[in-house]
């Protein structure tokens, strides 16, 4: 196989709560994906009401890893988040993390914004890296998950969806997956809405995407890909807030060290011994994941 052209930047998708000491290996993993430590970064905390306490531990993680260009955005409205300067300092970063909070807040800050529009073009024209932890990742997705809880099985209505910033297309994402037990929540939404890709990722784990390449796991746990396209289910017939019936659900699950191309690409770089072909089940999935510019 050839190596793959680099068109554009990459994704990394973080589930939350990963390691800022020693074994920062996924922020690590950041700063070279965003071109080495002399690059410029940036922490958007928008997501965040104490956005220098947020920025702290990564600022301090950065440093041990020898970045000395860590600016902090941080937009407590709209009006901020439209200011050409602060757009400007986003358009020119080589590395973005948009941390953790509240992503319904992040979204009523930024969504449809000039800053909105400079993180796609960082993405895009300066080939970044543009991470999302937490919160963060969630908004990421063209849809987004907003909020719900499903403890015990799926049910109808159990969370509900909300516009995101369009990076990954036809998937809905979830954060802290395993530790919070958040199948259930998941299922609840591919329940409701089949035509949605469902992906779950555990604290301390990210999902490195190379846009038009393929995808990597890093960290300590592993990425959940849940396929309703095929189910049946009795999600229109039920009561809000009832169990819901799903039959045939495809279920993926891939550990830390799993890394597939998509047919026909070359490897990367930017994916560590990555050289298997994704199999038939995952092409649609990785192949959504992976698409070059989504919204044009």
């Amino acid at each position: 196989m050839t190596t793959s052209a680099t068109q554009d930047g990459c994704l990394l998708i973080i589930g939350g709560d990963e390691q800022r000491n020693c074994r920062e290996r996924i922020l690590a993993r950041f700063v070279e994906l965003a071109g080495g430590p002399a690059r410029n970064f940036v922490l958007l905390t928008s997501a965040s009401e104490e956005p220098e306490e947020m920025a702290r531990p990564y600022r301090e993680a950065l440093a041990r890893l020898g970045v000395t260009r860590c600016d902090l955005v941080h937009t407590a409205g709209r009006e901020e988040a439209n200011d050409p300067a602060v757009a400007a300092r986003i358009a020119h970063a080589d590395g973005i993390l948009i941390t953790g909070g509240d992503q319904k807040r992040l979204m009523a800050t930024i969504g449809g914004t000039a800053l909105d529009q400079a993180l796609h073009e960082a993405l895009k024209r300066r080939c970044a890296c543009l991470a999302g932890t937490s919160a963060g990742a969630s908004a990421m997705a063209g849809h987004m998950l907003a909020s719900g809880a499903a403890e015990y099985a799926p049910a109808k209505g159990a969370a509900t969806l909300g516009a995101g910033l369009g990076f990954v297309q036809h998937i809905v994402i979830d954060q802290h997956f395993s530790q919070r037990h958040r199948i259930n929540r998941l299922l609840s939404l591919i329940a409701q809405n089949p035509y949605l890709y469902g992906l779950g990722i555990d604290e301390d784990t990210a999902l490195v995407v190379e846009r038009g390449v393929g995808i990597e796991v890093i960290g300590d746990g592993g990425v959940t890909f849940v396929d309703g396209r095929t189910m049946i289910t009795n999600a229109a017939d039920i009561g809000e807030g009832e169990p819901a019936e799903l039959i045939g659900v495809q279920l993926h699950v891939l550990p830390a060290g799993s890394g597939y191309l998509l047919p026909g690409e070359g490897t990367s770089a930017r994916l560590h011994r990555v050289t298997r072909e994704a199999p038939a089940p995952l092409h649609e999935f990785i192949r959504n994941l992976t698409k070059r510019n989504p919204l044009t």
